[in-house]
């Protein structure tokens, strides 16, 4: 049922390792938006990104994905610009 959200949005952290959406399938099979957050350190992880993408992808399709770096800042633009998107006046 309808708990008065918009949007269901996961945040994946890199460190926490890639094996997250085969434990909590559900979580990504629900959610509208994705995003990879700490993308920054993904020279030092063993986290393949294209893998865990394609993973979610077959798990929901239509899930909008977003990568990003808090430190960085890589990536935050085109989560902002999609975000103010989704706002209603």
């Amino acid at each position: 049922y309808k708990l008065g959200v918009n949007k269901n949005i996961v945040i994946l952290s890199t460190p926490e390792g890639s094996d997250k959406p085969l434990k909590y399938p559900l979580m990504f099979s629900i959610s509208d938006v994705l995003i990879i957050n700490k993308i920054d350190l993904l020279g030092s992880l063993d986290f393949d990104i294209e893998e865990v993408k394609s993973t979610i992808l077959k798990l929901n399709p239509e899930i909008k994905n977003f990568s990003l770096s808090c430190k960085t800042g890589e990536g935050i633009d085109n989560w902002t610009i999609w975000l103010k998107s989704q706002i209603k006046v």
